[in-house]
């Protein structure tokens, strides 16, 4: 089932997350938005990412899907095998959402 991507909803999943919320990165970094896991995922280490995201766990995935809510977002990082499609794969997501806020 495709669902409708709403301002509101698209606003939500650019926001900032709540401190407790915010996910925190094995190279001791915190973070609180889609933009800041971009920046992350394009400046961390294949170590690092391999810590969050293997055939054993999806880290990332876990926390776009289950803080962010986005399911679609998730489902792409779960299937990317390295941090340069993680990244890819959230900075489309991010074109997209702003494209719905009308913030191109």
């Amino acid at each position: 089932m495709i669902k409708t991507i709403t301002k509101e909803m698209a606003e939500a999943r650019l926001s900032n997350v709540p401190e407790e919320k915010r996910f925190w990165v094995s190279d001791g970094r915190y973070l609180s938005n889609l933009e800041e896991l971009k920046s992350a995922l394009e400046g961390m280490t294949d170590e690092v990412f391999s810590t969050h995201s293997n055939a054993n766990k999806s880290d990332f995935a876990v926390w776009v899907d289950e803080v962010i809510g986005d399911d679609k977002l998730a489902r792409d990082l779960k299937k990317s095998s390295t941090r340069v499609l993680a990244a890819k794969n959230v900075a489309s997501r991010i074109k997209f959402l702003k494209s719905k806020t009308n913030k191109c």
